[in-house]
């Protein structure tokens, strides 16, 4: 069997020949040039499984080298040799698709772990496992345009080490997400350490991230290995990272750019090598620009963000995601699947959904338990009626001119404020069909609505 093959691109001869000698104790083929043109002429000349460049060379930079290599050896990964304490240059580098960064002076032992991980994730691309899909893709279920998108960035950024930031509302699935980005890649033999951020206690949450030594503090009856150990040649997915207290955020900027911890009570620090991937439902850069959240961490996690859709921009896809949550209640329980009679699901397209899928989970579990048989009927699910589709309530809130007295009045003389409402969608529907010459298509298609949801919102207020 053939070596595998690395470039090194650097202009200092001292970097180049660390990295010769160590690589090729790897039992690897090195290849080592000090300049970009000497790389382009190696890069057409053979074929490489890694590439290791500087940010700075002579004739010109680090960036070129990557932005070439994407374009022309897309299988190939590329990891950035950066100045020590640059982080802006390692994160521009992972933005522009770097593989992953080692920072001068070179750590030896992080060095070949970035390597053995590098060329797995180089043998998979090669082995057309680069597509793969993991035990948990067909949870991500739906075929609107958001999710394909979201799927197709999550395969993505699963070649890559780059910090991912998943932004989303709660109950959109973003642990989820984190899981296949980790799945999919060629970290997915090595352990996957979820960690609630606002679910640890203020005073133990250094112990926790980075460990602590026996005897350190009252209590400390054994070491203890943290939370960056246990991720150790894996993901950590640090959720709820806004919930961290400013001098803990101080102590896991280190640790991310140090790619090293240190446990309380410890003498040395420890290398790690760890993927970051965080979560939140709140709005991370407001919190940055209040104080509350340090930019310069923001930066460090944050250097691609990948948003995840809430369930009322993927109404679509709300009947195939209630069939494979019916599907898997069923599979715990023991029994047949439950059927959403064509009203019940109707009303399900027509809700907001503020609790995202989680929301819906609850919402069947529920209507699981209330219905007869196997049959959901609308009033099994118990919907709050307050939430209506979104084009549908602005067209409401134009055809009612009333005030907010208007409404207490009104509401007070009908005996409730959900009558008023329910009046108020009635007349705005009734004026839409008006407008549509009672084309229910049309008027659905006015109101933002499906055509599903409209016929039972007919059938729900009487109109013929």
């Amino acid at each position: 069997m053939s070596k595998q093959t690395v470039l090194v691109i650097d202009d200092e001869r001292d970097i180049r020949e660390l990295l010769t000698i160590t690589l090729g104790r790897m039992e690897l083929d090195v290849d080592a040039v000090g300049s970009v043109s000497e790389a382009r002429s190696a890069l057409a000349a053979r074929r490489y499984d890694l590439c290791f460049t500087d940010m700075r060379l002579p004739d010109g930079s680090g960036q070129e080298i990557i932005e070439l290599i994407a374009t022309n050896h897309p299988d190939m990964p590329v990891a950035m040799i950066t100045a020590y304490g640059n982080v802006d240059a390692a994160v521009n580098a992972l933005k522009a698709g770097a593989f992953d960064f080692v920072s001068k002076p070179v750590d030896i032992h992080l060095l070949r772990r970035l390597v053995r991980t590098a060329l797995r994730l180089s043998e998979e691309r090669k082995a057309g496992a680069g597509s793969k899909t993991s035990p948990g893709a067909d949870r991500l279920i739906g075929d609107s345009s958001a999710m394909t998108e979201v799927r197709g960035k999550i395969a993505k950024l699963a070649r890559n080490q780059a910090p991912v930031y998943i932004a989303g509302e709660s109950g959109v699935g973003k642990e989820l997400v984190a899981r296949l980005i980790h799945e999919m890649g060629p970290r997915a033999t090595g352990a996957f350490v979820p960690v609630n951020c606002g679910a640890i206690p203020s005073e133990l949450m250094e112990s926790e991230f980075f460990g602590h030594r026996k005897g350190s503090f009252t209590g400390a009856h054994a070491d203890k290995e943290g939370l960056f150990q246990a991720a150790q040649g894996g993901t950590l997915f640090l959720d709820e990272v806004a919930e961290l207290p400013l001098h803990m955020q101080v102590k896991l900027l280190r640790a991310i750019q140090e790619k090293a911890v240190r446990p309380i009570g410890g003498r040395d620090e420890i290398p790690v090598d760890v993927r970051i991937l965080s979560a939140t439902h709140k709005n991370l850069a407001a919190l940055v620009e209040q104080g509350l959240f340090r930019q310069d961490l923001f930066y460090r996690i944050n250097v691609i963000e990948l948003r995840v859709p809430p369930l009322r921009e993927r109404r679509g896809d709300v009947p195939k995601l209630a069939d494979f949550i019916l599907r898997q209640l069923a599979t715990e329980a023991g029994g047949e699947p439950g059927r959403l009679r064509p009203e019940a699901l109707a009303a399900l397209e027509a809700y907001q959904f503020p609790g995202n899928v989680r929301e819906l989970e609850n919402i069947l579990e529920r209507a699981m338990a209330m219905c007869e048989g196997d049959t959901i009927e609308a009033e099994d699910l118990m919907l709050p009626q307050r939430t209506v589709a979104p084009a549908l309530a602005a067209v409401t809130e134009a055809a009612a001119p009333a005030t907010a007295a208007h409404a207490v009045r009104s509401a007070a003389t009908d005996g409730s404020l959900e009558d008023y409402i329910s009046n108020i969608e009635r007349d705005t529907i009734i004026k839409a069909l008006e407008e549509s010459r009672y084309n229910k298509t049309a008027t659905a298609k006015k109101l933002g609505i499906t055509f599903r949801a409209l016929r039972y919102k007919l059938k729900k207020l009487g109109i013929d």
